[in-house]
């Protein structure tokens, strides 16, 4: 699959500019789609899952045209997004029987066969017979996920997907995507946790205020940072004056005091040491030093 971005705006009533001149490529494979709360991420997969209509601006999906072959691109997706919901009164299985019948699946024995298969490949075949608003957060989830993916879509959408979710489901999800990225689709993962993506795509963009910072791999990214990610040991007295100086990414209770984890442009007389940066580092680093006031492509 080969989605081309062109020119891609949109403006909501009162003049609010959700995105600006986007220009984006996105092929086979697995992409992220990273940013701040805010940045137009949503707005961006409402438009590519045909929900929205740009203000101007045109998206292709191989031949098709968005607006155009709408019913045709429909019925490529899967998407599962972030208020995703069900019908509280059927069982987990009917509902998602229910999903593969409007996906095509007429044939009521392929169809029970599939939606086995499904349930059992996302963890929730020994639950097929609980009520799907019985379920857990992490279980709605991973229906979520079956949902969006029963009717074998070639381009698959999701949107937000491991917020709310504890740190096993959070995995659990992980592995469940990676799964997904053998396959000859296209997977675009949209998030603000730079956790869901930094294992899974090998090529991502960064939305900021409507427009694409970024756009490469997670080792470009990565590069950007080494020289500028640093390590202390410090005290409690002595975090303020850290977090004033530097953009904190992390700090953990260590027998001393605390082990934390900065970005910026220098040590400037504080007594830490150069790290390796991941791909957190470079994200939070890129995002508060390197992309304000100008776009960056890679």
């Amino acid at each position: 699959m080969d989605i081309k971005i062109r020119n891609l705006s949109q403006v909501y009533k009162g003049g609010k500019r959700a995105l600006d001149d986007v220009d984006l490529d996105i092929g086979s494979g697995m992409f992220g789609l990273l940013g701040p709360n805010g940045a137009g991420k949503t707005t961006l997969i409402k438009i590519l899952v045909t929900l929205m209509k740009p203000s101007s601006g045109n998206v292709t999906v191989d031949e098709y045209d968005l607006i155009r072959n709408r019913r045709e691109i429909r019925g490529m997706l899967g998407y599962l997004p972030q208020d995703f919901r069900f019908f509280s009164r059927l069982r987990t299985w009917e509902f998602l029987d229910y999903i593969a019948s409007l996906s095509g699946l007429r044939d009521s024995k392929a169809r029970k066969k599939a939606v086995d298969a499904m349930l059992e490949q996302v963890g929730l075949f020994d639950v097929r017979d609980r009520m799907a608003n019985k379920l857990s957060g992490g279980m709605k989830r991973r229906l979520g996920i079956a949902q969006a993916l029963i009717g074998d879509p070639r381009i698959i959408v999701v949107d937000e997907p491991t917020t709310g979710l504890d740190p096993e489901e959070r995995i659990r999800f992980r592995n469940l995507i990676a799964d997904m990225g053998h396959r000859d689709v296209t997977i675009l993962l949209s998030t603000h946790i730079v956790g869901d993506i930094s294992s899974t795509c090998d090529n991502i963009a960064l939305l900021n205020e409507g427009r694409v910072v970024f756009r490469g791999s997670p080792s470009e990214l990565i590069s950007m940072a080494r020289g500028h990610a640093w390590r202390f040991e410090a005290i409690d007295s002595e975090l303020d004056g850290i977090k004033e100086k530097f953009s904190v990414i992390s700090a953990v209770p260590s027998e001393n005091g605390w082990e934390v984890h900065v970005v910026g442009d220098g040590l400037d007389g504080f007594p830490g040491e150069e790290v390796e940066p991941d791909l957190e580092h470079s994200y939070v680093y890129f995002m508060e030093h390197a992309a304000k006031g100008a776009e960056r492509t890679a």
